[in-house]
């Protein structure tokens, strides 16, 4: 709906800040960092994620697994879902790899590998990336992950971060709100 209606909630979001030019300036800029912001997390997300389907494909590949491709895949798309996407991938690849090779060692090198792979996304690439080009600190980011995962399910844990940047940016812009932007920045 926000894509069909163009710029239509943008213009009625700047005529009802106020008829001041300056209020109406800030509001342009704070729509133009939250999409400039937005646009950068999710490029982060797209190259972090095709990272972690590239790994999982050449590691699966290197283990001998059938369908590494295939898994790789799953793992890009599974990646953009926080927290539930890698145990989701980890789960699942350990079942294929006890059905495949027979054994349980095998099993948990699988799920060992590609658990090793979203811990390493996860825990250093996805935040260091994402506080470079956000601005955000990741102690916030995760805090506010988890509390939108919390009242919202699976749609908070994707739309979380992306509502933090937004609100970051709107309290960056407000002058009794900025201590709340200073916290939630790096």
């Amino acid at each position: 709906f926000l894509m069909a209606s163009g710029n239509t909630f943008r213009r009625k979001l700047v005529k009802i800040v106020g008829p001041t030019f300056a209020r109406r300036k800030i509001t342009v800029q704070a729509l133009d960092e939250i999409t400039a912001q937005v646009q950068r997390y999710l490029l982060v997300q797209v190259a972090v994620s095709l990272g972690v389907g590239l790994a999982t494909w050449l590691a699966f590949l290197a283990i001998g697994v059938e369908h590494a491709a295939v898994w790789g895949v799953v793992a890009f798309v599974l990646n953009f879902v926080p927290y539930i996407g890698s145990i989701a991938i980890t789960a699942a690849s350990a079942m294929v790899g006890f059905v495949q090779f027979g054994s349980v060692d095998m099993a948990l090198l699988v799920a060992g590998v590609s658990l090793l792979i979203h811990t390493v996304s996860g825990h250093l690439i996805t935040p260091w990336l994402t506080s470079r080009t956000c601005q955000m600190n990741a102690v916030a980011v995760f805090v506010g992950v988890l509390a939108f995962g919390w009242l919202w399910g699976i749609w908070g844990l994707l739309l979380g971060t992306p509502m933090l940047m937004m609100v970051k940016t709107v309290c960056d812009r407000v002058d009794d709100l900025k201590p709340i932007g200073e916290l939630l920045g790096t």
